[in-house]
């Protein structure tokens, strides 16, 4: 038998299969996904790989061919599943076997288990003590200690009662005491295991979904779901729901969150009614506490996992369910080679496994509600809000004619009372602006010079740093301000004069979630603030914290950025207001109107929760724009008619199809030449119908010193003249442009969920 083998390296010359022999010693050790030692090159360096087929006949003369020098015991098995996974994505998505295998294998090897160990006393250990000559006071502490007890911690042994490990190993080796030791898992999260379990009721709406999908289910039917449910309806109830249904049948689910800053929350409700059979997994987590987590899901000893997009690779193998909630997320969408849309993949990952995939949002991506009306997916819809709670009043509040009235202030009138009266009856506030920072950018006033980074095309954006924890904080604080690169963090101190013509009038200019802070500590002073953005959420516990914090009602105010308006509950908000609507509207991306009615309609669903009623105030520029108008009515249908028809315009998704290719290189000349000739290579394939646009600039041409360009095609039909410009492409990199590859990066993204 012949091992077929991918190396694991990440060059796109290399992302071929080699074959190797099986010495005799590892015959039926190895199977598909088996990691491996294998002499490679001329030098004969033992590198490692994946196992992915195996064959009978040598494709070379058979003394050409290595033998595998060991399987590599201490790597976590690569399920068979996971590697055609992997191929699916490297053929979908462009990248090599090896990019796509360690996006699915995100923790190779095991990390070594966490072990308590426990002091146990020897039957005659009293016998043997007596038989001691000299006994040191430490001896005689621990003999005490543990002659009455069943077990002594080894922990509590040390810290509590200060005997040393010494004394212990000695008093093991005298066998007075005996040492065993068994492995803890680290946890996450904290169970609560003195509550009862917490039951779920759910509204005739939420039943009939539940009851026709594990209808569906047990006859075998696994068409994907989606659920359009407006904010507050339940949605989560019904994803629990379908868990209990798959459960019983001995089947197990893997829940995506868009945000990290949702998993507390969204984790306190499956612990209470799952308990412990339910687990977390994300990126703030340790390698120690990732790794245990993925080892309880591979050994059956959880049934539910929690996270964001990488969760969808836990190694679970008995599958039965995929839910993806606020399934229009773009974090969903990998920044990182394979550019792979977890929806898209959790697709074929449930078709591998016999699984079944349900989609669940108030705002439905474009292109899914596309496929539910068309008939490929399954329509579900919760039209009404749990209980008696209605949806909020929402008011649109017309900056221009504040300006007209002379409020230069970052509140409008509207949205200042209402703050006002939410503060005096003890009610929350959530106040949402998209933009990080105290500024947008600074420039001199004099010369008309921006500050830029000098390593991207991007203005430098103004922060300021305070020495105060951003808890319940009230009043004035000393602040250091800076200018930070949000790309790759090159940062310096704000500049009292103009670097270019020495003036001193440098002006800040746009705002930010630390201006905005700022303004409320000046206009509210009474008030208890929280600030919730990248800024504040750099510690492992971070959202944890400040989440827990509002939630118990240390802060009357939390300002954000689009983290706070995802998914999160809190009763006593009454009043969500939106600084600044059109932040997200006229960004150079296609996908700008829809952002802005997914925000605001999102920020909007986080009032009135509780018992008290709420509103909610959107400050915009342009309060006629449909994506406004449709989200203060939280008619999705109603935007997503409008939508379609400049989608079908254009021909963009789920209308057309679009490609963009990135070529990078820290040689600006290469960068170009290579773009030229990848648009030459596939220049003919425009008199098919296939649109070329560039090879140009990307918008932000410059990052952490890297050059790009950028190629952009687009297909008004299924795909298929993509696929052929991307094989191509691939295929002269592979072989006929080596060299040039070697100074240049490209990446290939299907219908992108950046600008780039």
């Amino acid at each position: 038998m012949y091992a077929d083998i991918i190396v694991d390296i990440s060059y796109e010359k290399l992302d071929r299969i080699f074959q190797y022999r099986i010495p005799k010693e590892l015959e039926g050790r190895l199977t598909i996904g088996s990691r491996v030692e294998i002499p490679f090159g001329a030098g004969n360096r033992k590198i490692s790989g994946y196992v992915v087929g195996f064959s009978e006949y040598a494709d070379y003369p058979e003394e050409k061919l290595k033998r595998i020098s060991r399987v590599m015991e201490n790597s976590r098995r690569v399920d068979e599943i996971f590697i055609r996974l992997a191929a699916w994505m490297r053929s979908v998505y462009g990248s090599t076997m090896n990019q796509a295998l360690k996006t699915v294998i995100p923790i190779k090897k095991t990390i070594k288990g966490k072990e308590k160990k426990w002091i146990l006393p020897m039957s005659d250990m009293e016998e043997r003590m007596a038989g001691l000559g000299r006994k040191s006071p430490a001896k005689e502490r621990l003999f005490s200690i543990v002659k009455d007890r069943e077990a002594l911690s080894f922990e509590e042994a040390t810290k509590d009662f200060g005997i040393s490990p010494a004394v212990i190993k000695q008093m093991q080796e005298l066998q007075i005491i005996r040492l065993v030791s068994e492995q803890v898992y680290r946890n996450p999260a904290v169970y609560q295991k003195e509550r009862e379990k917490r039951e779920i009721v759910l509204t005739a709406q939420q039943q009939r979904i539940a009851d026709d999908f594990l209808w569906r289910y047990k006859k075998g039917d696994r068409t994907t779901s989606l659920i359009l449910g407006v904010t507050g309806s339940g949605k989560t109830e019904v994803y629990m729901k379908l868990i209990d249904g798959i459960i019983l049948q001995k089947k197990q689910a893997i829940v995506l969150i868009p945000e990290i800053a949702l998993t507390f929350q969204t984790m306190q409700r499956f612990y209470e009614h799952f308990g412990e059979r339910a687990s977390i997994i994300n990126s703030r987590m340790s390698m120690g506490e990732r790794s245990d987590q993925l080892a309880r899901a591979e050994r059956g000893e959880i049934d539910i996992i929690i996270g964001p997009r990488s969760a969808l690779f836990t190694p679970f193998k008995h599958l039965g369910l995929i839910v993806i909630d606020e399934e229009h997320e773009g974090s969903y969408k990998s920044e990182n080679v394979p550019k792979y849309h977890a929806r898209e993949t959790a697709e074929e990952l449930a078709r591998l496994t016999d699984a079944a995939l349900v989609l669940g949002s108030a705002t439905p991506s474009v292109e899914s509600y596309y496929k539910a009306l068309a008939g490929e997916y399954r329509l579900y819809e919760l039209s009404e809000r749990v209980g008696i709670r209605k949806l909020p009043e929402v008011e649109v509040v017309d900056l221009r004619e504040e300006l007209k009235q002379g409020n230069r202030t970052m509140f409008s009138r509207s949205l200042r009372k209402k703050m006002e009266e939410r503060l005096e009856r003890k009610e929350q506030i959530m106040l949402f602006l998209n933009r990080r920072g105290y500024g947008g950018f600074v420039s001199c006033r004099s010369c008309g010079e921006a500050m830029r980074c000098p390593h991207c095309d991007v203005g430098l954006t103004a922060h300021r740093e305070g020495n105060r924890r951003n808890t319940g904080f009230r009043g004035e604080f000393p602040c250091n301000e800076s200018l930070r690169c949000h790309y790759c963090g090159y940062q310096i101190p704000l500049p009292k004069t103009c670097p270019t013509c020495g003036s001193p009038y440098i002006g800040v200019f746009g705002t930010g979630t630390q201006r905005l802070e700022e303004a409320v500590k000046k206009e509210f002073p009474q008030a208890a603030l929280l600030r919730m953005d990248m800024d504040t959420t750099r510690t492992k516990d971070s959202y944890e914290e400040i989440l827990s914090a509002f939630a118990r009602g240390e802060a009357d105010i939390l300002i954000g950025t689009q983290m706070i308006v995802k998914g999160h509950d809190f009763p006593n908000v009454t009043l969500v207001g939106v600084v600044a609507a059109d932040l997200s509207l006229f960004g150079a991306d296609y996908r700008s109107s829809e952002k802005t009615f997914e925000l605001l309609t999102q920020a909007a669903g986080r009032a009135g929760r509780g018992d008290a009623p709420g509103e909610v105030v959107i400050q915009t520029y342009n309060p006629e724009h449909y994506s406004i108008v449709e989200a203060a009515k939280q008619d999705y249908k109603g935007f997503y008619e409008q939508e379609l028809l400049y989608r079908q315009l254009m021909k963009y998704p789920p209308c057309g199809q679009l490609l963009a290719v990135l070529v990078a290189s820290q040689e600006e000349e290469k960068a170009a030449q290579l773009s030229d000739k990848l648009a030459a290579l596939t220049a003919d394939l425009t008199e098919n119908g296939l649109e070329m646009l560039g090879p140009t600039k990307a918008g932000i041409s410059r990052i952490k010193d890297i050059y790009r360009y950028v190629l952009y095609y687009k297909e008004a039909a299924d795909g298929e003249l993509l696929s052929e410009a991307k094989q191509r492409m691939e295929r002269f990199l592979l072989k006929e442009n080596g060299q040039e590859k070697g100074d240049c990066m490209v990446q290939f993204d299907f219908n992108p969920m950046i600008n780039y």
